[in-house]
C-alpha cells in the first residue's frame, strides 16, 4: 500500500490545463466586450480592455506558478499549499468584462 496522500497521476496537470483554458477564455471575452463597448465610448475604452486582458494574463501566470509550487510541495513535503491569488484575478477579470458589458448596454439605450 502506498502512503502518499495524493494521487501522483496527471491531476495537477489537468488542473493547470483547466486554469489555462479559463484564463484564455476570459482574456478573449474581455477583448470582445471592449470591442463592443468601444462603439459607445470610443477609443478611451482601450484602458478597460488592457485591465481585463492584463488581469487574465496575470491569473494565467499565477496559475502556472501555483502549479509548480503545488507539485514541488506534494512531492517533497506531502502537503498542498493554499493560494487564492489566481481566483481573485479571475474575479477581477470578470468584473471588468461585466463593466464593459454594462457600458455597452447602457450606452446603447442612451442613443
Amino acid at each position: 500500500m502506498d502512503d502518499t496522500p495524493y494521487d501522483p497521476g496527471l491531476q495537477p496537470e489537468r488542473t493547470l490545463l483547466a486554469w489555462r483554458r479559463t484564463c484564455l477564455a476570459l482574456g478573449v471575452a474581455a477583448a470582445i466586450a471592449v470591442r463592443f463597448a468601444a462603439e459607445v465610448l470610443g477609443p478611451s475604452v482601450a484602458l478597460l480592455g488592457a485591465v481585463g486582458i492584463g488581469t487574465a494574463s496575470a491569473a494565467y501566470l499565477v496559475a502556472v506558478r501555483r502549479y509548480h509550487h503545488a507539485h514541488d510541495s506534494l512531492t517533497a513535503e506531502d502537503r498542498l499549499p493554499v493560494d487564492g491569488t489566481a481566483l481573485g484575478l479571475l474575479t477581477a477579470t470578470g468584473l471588468v468584462i461585466g463593466l464593459a458589458c454594462a457600458v455597452y448596454v447602457m450606452g446603447a439605450n442612451w442613443r
